[in-house]
């Protein structure tokens, strides 16, 4: 899958850390990525663990040139876009300068704003501060959707619909919440098979 967008680009944009490390979760867990978070969110989940990538003003100012050049310094070729909330900042000329050095860029939003940049792989995780545009939910490559509560299970669904049939569909528990949602979630895969299970794995592995 490629979406591609064409709105004005920026040659800068806001990192609050990049690393090389294996993705966690969803359809390409246990896969070498490169990650790169960019400052910025709007949405402000409370249970968020990089709270400190909200506020865009507190993370330099980075030529999208060097951030790739980074990223490509490592032998993997699949470079993961996340944030924050990535879709905040145009991300046209990014997504273009890692193809260009042979990645598969994968991004992981809210969906909350406007889509942009080129991309192989949208992994949507909406949240229910600040709803999934109609745009984002219809090229989601996999909807990941976080159970914190029972009543979850329901507005999991309502997304489920939202998205393509190709889409992929994974239920993970909220970390602090895992011990108690976790069982809830298995049972409920097993009655709706559609459903499978991503869980933070890198966070039980100890890799960023």
């Amino acid at each position: 899958m490629s979406v591609i967008t064409t709105n004005i680009k920026t040659s800068t944009l806001p990192v609050m850390e990049s690393f090389y490390t294996l993705q966690g979760e969803g359809y390409y867990q246990g896969k070498a990525a490169y990650f790169i978070r960019l400052g910025g969110c709007d949405v402000g989940c409370h249970w968020c663990d990089v709270k400190e990538s909200w506020d865009a003003l507190k993370h330099p100012q980075r030529e999208i040139t060097d951030i790739v050049e980074e990223a490509a310094a490592h032998p993997g070729r699949l470079a993961v876009i996340t944030g924050g909330e990535p879709l905040m900042h145009n991300l046209d000329a990014l997504t273009k300068a890692l193809h260009k050095k042979g990645f598969r860029t994968h991004m992981e939003t809210s969906g909350s704003s406007p889509l942009s940049g080129n991309w192989d792989w949208i992994t949507l995780s909406p949240k229910k501060f600040k709803a999934p545009l109609p745009e984002v939910c219809k090229v989601a490559s996999e909807l990941k959707v976080v159970i914190f509560n029972k009543s979850d299970f329901a507005w999991a669904e309502k997304y489920a619909a939202l998205v393509s049939k190709q889409c992929k569909l994974y239920l993970a528990p909220e970390w602090d919440r895992s011990a108690e949602m976790t069982p809830l979630i298995i049972d409920y895969i097993k009655d709706h098979p559609e459903w499978g299970l991503s869980l933070q794995v890198h966070k039980y592995i100890n890799v960023p």
